[in-house]
């Protein structure tokens, strides 16, 4: 983890690193491009039979019955873990639906001027996809954060995919009622979801993280099939003044031991304590081989010349996961996937049972986006209504519009129901 400064010696080349990470994004995924779009184009023409040439190649299985995972080995797997991790999916499930019950959008209707009613109706999407990584380390606490906000939202048909699935995710899938489970991954998971195939009908929506292979299946997709986000490497910034330091570098070494490729930054004005977190990192990643290698990569402290300059970055990498000293530092944060306050917020706590959803945007894209939720999973409808005074009041300057813009068949179609309205008035 390398200790720098925005001031003084190597503050361009500081300057320089930071402009890049701002650049940051899914140029990774151009290198697995032509690999996925074969294996895409291979399972969208030849359906189940590429499907399971994948699946037995990539994901060790054969035959199609061993891709559907039945409800009665959801259930074995439920009660095959102890009380105290079952309890703690409970909790976990609870609080995640109880936050997407209260981000679920209303439907709405209201009279702008007599003789208009205009609104909004709010309907789920028809059918959802959630992929749950199974690879470094089996993750149940995503189909518990892909799942549960479409349910909320009142999504039909909910497939969970996940290659080669811990106990703890099939389990998670019987705690939520998942029917729909496959033993699948990869880009040639993505793909069937996408387009459908014998064994696994199309679905309108993909969510959920993945490998590069994954991702990069996800964008060749994405106009055919809708997808939440490109979830790339987890990220962590950190701004503090004040510590304590072992805090801080556990949460940059939790964040780092995902992937080897995480980034993980501590911003401050203090050397003295970036100094403290860059030695309790690298004592603490010690004995843990990913994190030490994301760290050596991509870990850094940045001494900023001060606390508004430390802000500004902050923002300027608009990171998935961002900690603060306090409450009013909220106020200051633009770009972030999930803010955790405080020295007691550990950010693994929002991984996992906070109820924030922890599928977050990264790779910046946090400046134009925040995390999946229950909106994600829903429609918004317009509704509008006119009787005749709504007409009368709006229509001649709407048409004035059309005929501004040069759409002469809109303006009559304002205007003949005006003159109708005049020769029966």
């Amino acid at each position: 983890m390398k200790l720098v400064r925005t001031k003084g010696r190597g503050a361009a080349q500081t300057q320089a690193m930071i402009a890049a990470l701002e650049r940051r994004g899914s140029a990774s995924l151009d290198s697995v491009t032509a690999e996925v779009r074969r294996i895409v184009a291979d399972v969208r023409k030849h359906g189940d039979r590429a499907l399971f040439r994948y699946a037995s190649r990539l994901d060790g299985l054969s035959g199609s019955q061993a891709l559907h995972v039945a409800k009665e080995e959801m259930a074995a797997a439920w009660e095959a873990l102890d009380s105290e991790l079952r309890d703690a999916l409970s909790t976990a499930a609870a609080q995640i639906r109880s936050f997407a019950e209260r981000q679920l959008p209303q439907s709405w209707s209201v009279s702008p001027v007599p003789g208009l009613i205009t609104g909004q109706l709010v309907r789920p999407v028809g059918s959802v996809a959630c992929y749950v990584p199974s690879g470094r380390h089996p993750l149940p606490s995503t189909l518990l954060m892909t799942a549960i906000p479409a349910q909320v939202a009142g999504v039909g048909r909910i497939v969970a995919v996940s290659p080669r699935p811990a106990t703890a995710t099939l389990a998670a899938a019987h705690l939520l009622g998942i029917e729909q489970f496959y033993r699948l991954g990869g880009a040639h998971a993505v793909a069937a979801l996408a387009y459908g195939t014998a064994t696994i009908p199309r679905v309108e929506k993909i969510v959920g993280p993945g490998n590069l292979y994954v991702t990069a299946a996800k964008r060749l997709i994405a106009f055919d099939c809708s997808i939440d986000m490109l979830a790339g490497p987890t990220e962590i910034v950190v701004v503090s003044e004040y510590g304590p330091a072992a805090a801080i570098a556990a949460d940059l070494v939790a964040q780092a031991e995902h992937d080897p490729e995480a980034l993980a930054i501590f911003v401050t004005t203090r050397a003295d304590l970036a100094r403290k977190v860059v030695a309790e990192a690298t004592e603490v990643s010690r004995h843990n081989a990913v994190a030490r290698e994301s760290l050596a990569r991509n870990g850094l402290a940045i001494v900023a010349s001060s606390i508004a300059e430390a802000h500004e970055i902050a923002n300027r990498l608009a990171p998935e996961h961002l900690t603060v000293d306090a409450r009013a530092d909220v106020d200051w944060v633009e770009n972030a996937g999930s803010v955790f306050v405080g020295r007691w917020s550990a950010q693994p706590l929002g991984d996992y049972i906070s109820g924030p959803n922890h599928t977050l945007p990264t790779g910046g894209m946090a400046r134009v986006r925040g995390g999946l939720s229950v909106s994600d999973f829903a429609k918004i409808i317009t509704v509008q209504q006119y009787a005749q005074p709504g007409l009368c009041a709006l229509g001649p300057k709407a048409a004035l519009l059309a005929e501004a813009e040069g759409l002469t068949a809109h303006a009559e179609a304002i205007r003949n129901r005006l003159n109708v309205r005049r020769s029966r008035g």
